[in-house]
């Protein structure tokens, strides 16, 4: 679809999907706001009387707030949803999934202002603290054990290169579904998760060569600078997940962010711009998700490969959910058809109203008005230029005289 657009067009586009992201992405002050609150709390977690301390406790962000791909949500007074690991350095011998679990809930109880804090009950695998009340965000903390030597590993994570590297960052978790859950000691049989060796992967294949090691070592600090400017995948999947967003307002069954990030960092070819990005990743989103034979279901069933744990589909709940699957493929159809009306117009208003209807009227009012009083600027100072025939704001087009209130 990009190939049909002229190079004007693809210029105005890409400016107008460069505002709509910075407008979904969280702002600085929420960045900043996040960081301060988690740090405090593995401040608190890891005091020197805390059974806990011992152990290097340390809370590191996961999930989209690490990767740099976190949209606001769609409705103002809706929470973000932060995700972080609370990540020991080995534990005590006896302790289980459970004994690790109630060990970090009961140190965060022991300060009084979390413990009212804290969302009860807790959740299959992590300890949730809301600050809704003051700031509309809420802390997703996740226990987990690592061994001797991880942050070594970690520092260096950005240049590992095949399956053993990534498997290296694996982390072993609790989770509270799992038949072992209060009788295994050894960590090393808890189930793993790997959220540093995704975002190794996902860097990796968003990156353009030169940022790729500063972008995972800034990403990877307890607390990652907050940055305003992404690289294309970044933007194409806060895009996404908009749009996602939009179309499933409120309805559980809609796509998942790590099956939409998946499939979005696979398509990706190094597009350098937006719209080319946005454009090539839709259409390609579709025939990256496989079928694989089940001997457990005794068919072949939809697969979205883990790329750090090939033997993980992160579509496994599409079987016992069928409309899961479905919405999907209606979502990624929709997509593809709005991007197609959309790219089709011509006229900032009429693309404006477009967009609204699938990405939500706020974000794009914003939007729009920034490029607006962006024009304005360049023309009351005589840098503005314009292509005539289309009305399209373009380099090496006709300069647009300052507007004056005397016909001069």
């Amino acid at each position: 679809m990009s190939d049909k657009l002229t190079p004007e067009q693809k210029l105005q586009f890409n400016e107008i999907l460069e505002g709509l992201g910075k407008n979904l992405d969280i702002s600085e002050t929420q960045h900043n706001a996040v960081a301060r609150s988690y740090e405090a709390v593995g401040l608190h977690l890891a005091k020197h009387d805390s059974p806990l301390g011992k152990y290097d406790p340390e809370i590191l962000p996961q999930g989209s707030f690490m990767l740099g791909t976190m949209i606001q949500p769609i409705h103002e007074d809706d929470d973000l949803d932060i995700d972080l690991v609370c990540q020991l350095v080995g534990k005590q011998e006896t302790w289980t999934q459970y004994d690790l679990k109630q060990t970090v809930g009961n140190q965060l109880k022991a300060h009084g202002t979390y413990e009212k804090m804290l969302r009860q009950p807790d959740g299959r695998r992590c300890w949730t603290i809301d600050y809704s009340e003051e700031a509309n965000y809420h802390l997703d903390i996740l226990p987990c054990i690592v061994d001797s030597g991880y942050r070594i590993l970690l520092e260096k994570a950005f240049s590992a290169t095949d399956q053993a590297e990534a498997n290296a960052l694996a982390l072993r978790i609790t989770d509270n579904t799992e038949e072992n859950y209060k009788t295994e000691t050894n960590h090393l049989n808890w189930l793993k998760s790997n959220p540093f060796g995704y975002a190794t992967w996902f860097f990796n294949q968003a990156s353009l060569d030169i940022v790729k090691a500063k972008l995972f070592s800034e990403a990877i600090q307890p607390i990652p600078p907050f940055s305003k400017e992404k690289l294309p995948l970044q933007r194409v999947v806060q895009i996404l997940k908009r749009h996602r967003d939009m179309m499933f307002d409120g309805n559980e069954d809609k796509p998942i962010s790590i099956i939409i990030t998946t499939l979005a960092a696979r398509a990706y070819q190094k597009e350098t711009n937006v719209i080319d990005a946005l454009l090539n990743v839709t259409s390609r989103m579709r025939a990256l998700v496989t079928e694989v034979y089940s001997a457990k279901h005794g068919k072949y069933i939809k697969w979205v490969e883990n790329p750090v744990n090939p033997e993980e589909n992160f579509a496994d709940k599409w079987v016992d959910h069928p409309e899961r699957q479905t919405n999907f493929y209606n979502w990624i159809t929709q997509v593809q058809n709005d991007l197609l009306e959309t790219t089709s117009l011509r006229g900032l208003h009429r693309i404006q109203e477009s967009l609204e209807k699938s990405m939500g009227q706020r974000a794009v009012e914003k939007t729009f008005s920034d490029i607006a009083e962006k024009s304005r600027t360049l023309t009351e100072s005589g840098n503005n230029r314009i292509d005539i025939k289309s009305g399209i704001t373009a380099l090496g087009a006709a300069t647009v005289k300052p507007h004056t209130f005397y016909g001069k």
